[in-house]
């Protein structure tokens, strides 16, 4: 029964009730599973595995499957466990880490947990069978002892309070927890000062900062009817503004792109557009997909979800003059800086739309290799599915969602493909976020 039950209660929200518990495994979504003495499922954030703690409901209701909690008091803590360094994190403050009381190798091997833990639900793969030793390996740089943060989110959106304080969203809510300095934001975002003045009117101020460049941009979103300020921060920036009726980014102004560098090469990337926010992402995951696909002079690729090109010029310079490179890609503004970007490639395309629209249509029966790196939700059956019939000599699935690459490796193993190897790359260090990549080869 909860510590604090009340049984003049009228109401069926459990929400505030205290259940004390001992922490299950880790689990998909940043939290740990534990079970009340009554049977309840809780989902428990700011917990570890094997800890004895209090847990206070957030969210659920009598009737409700399972219960999500937060705990407010440990009593048995893990070996694992550290004092969080943000003054921000914990329980009813800033969602956006979800690991920052965990040591850095704990939260890497929860991450390979939580991989291992889909594979199997959802692809009945082992590590062993999908080419996994189960470790997750630190972007360089991110050795850091325990207790200090490394600075790598080059890219923070800040939510914006009625007071005009910037902040940072509470998890699952729209409330703003106001923060004077976000120990995840990188150098070059934490100098534009963001977080020190106010911004009275906008609903939330997106601070990016280049890598490889000293471009730095702001992104404004306004209230509705509210006037821009003037922006004057601490160094030189591009200010951008978002219109409220169709969503537009519009340049105030500066340029209306940063400039960003990967693969020896700088890549436009305009504003909004997405890029990997941590700054060795791109490159780690272009270097471990050119390595996993090994592509040959004279090979046709696909770049799939290509962004502005990162991986579709990776490909263009190994495969050369001889070979061919398609790339798709929804986003207008992305398909137009990825065209910029790979102007001087004679044997690259870039066409827009979606992949499942778009791909049926160019009649293509057969390429030598294959790179997607679908959104949060995957590439989904019916796109797995075709693309198992153009006879890749190999695939390479980028992907930063455990539970979707492993529903579409399902799908691949359905189509006759096989996992080669599975790297993983911790590149959102003190949250719950992992990058893996994936290379696949037909079944012989």
């Amino acid at each position: 029964m909860p510590q604090n039950a009340s049984p003049e209660s009228s109401t069926s929200s459990l929400v505030g009730e205290e259940y004390e518990v001992e922490v299950g495994p880790v689990a998909h979504g940043g939290h740990c599973i534990a079970r009340t003495e009554d049977g309840r499922v809780l989902f428990v954030r700011h917990a570890l595995p094997g800890e004895k703690v209090v847990a206070r409901v957030t969210d659920g209701e009598e009737t409700s499957r399972f219960l999500r909690a937060d705990a407010v008091s440990v009593l048995v803590p893990s070996k694992d466990r550290v004092e969080a360094p943000c003054p921000f994190a914990g329980p009813g403050k800033c969602g956006g880490c979800d690991w920052q009381h965990a040591k850095p190798g704990a939260q890497r091997r929860m991450k390979g947990e939580v991989i291992a833990e889909q594979l199997k639900r959802l692809a009945g793969l082992t590590p062993e069978e999908a080419g996994w030793d189960g470790t997750v390996v630190p972007a360089e740089g991110d050795k850091l002892p325990s207790g200090e943060v490394p600075r790598w989110r080059t890219r923070v959106q800040y939510a914006v309070d009625e007071t005009g304080r910037a902040g940072l969203r509470k998890h699952r809510s729209h409330e703003v927890e106001p923060v004077t300095d976000c120990l995840i934001a990188s150098e070059g975002v934490h100098e534009l000062g963001v977080e020190s003045r106010t911004w009275e009117g906008m609903a939330t101020v997106e601070a990016i900062a280049a890598t490889g460049s000293q471009d730095r941009q702001v992104i404004l979103t306004p209230r509705p009817g509210a006037r821009l300020p003037i922006v004057e921060l601490d160094k030189p920036v591009s200010v951008m503004r978002v219109d409220e009726k169709d969503g537009g980014v519009h340049r105030v102004h500066g340029r209306p792109f940063v400039r960003e560098r990967a693969d020896e090469r700088t890549h436009r990337v305009g504003s909004g557009g997405f890029w990997q926010v941590h700054p060795k992402a791109a490159d780690t995951l272009m270097k471990a997909v050119m390595q996993g696909l090994l592509p040959r002079k004279g090979d046709t690729a696909l770049d799939l979800y290509c962004g502005v090109g990162l991986f579709a010029g990776a490909l263009a310079d190994r495969v050369g003059d001889q070979g061919a490179v398609l790339g798709i890609e929804n986003g207008k503004r992305a398909v137009e800086d990825a065209r910029h970007n790979l102007a001087h490639f004679d044997r690259v395309r870039i066409e827009q739309g979606k992949v499942e629209s778009v791909l049926p249509r160019t009649r293509i029966t057969e390429v030598d290799l294959i790179v997607l790196d679908p959104p949060r939700a995957g590439a989904g059956k019916q796109t797995v599915a075709h693309l198992t019939t153009l006879g890749a000599r190999r695939i390479a699935y980028v992907a930063c969602d455990p539970a979707a690459l492993a529903r579409d490796l399902g799908y691949f193993q359905e189509g006759g493909y096989r996992v080669r190897t599975l790297r993983a790359f911790d590149l959102f260090p003190m949250t719950q976020h992992v990058e893996c990549v994936a290379v696949l080869e037909p079944v012989k």
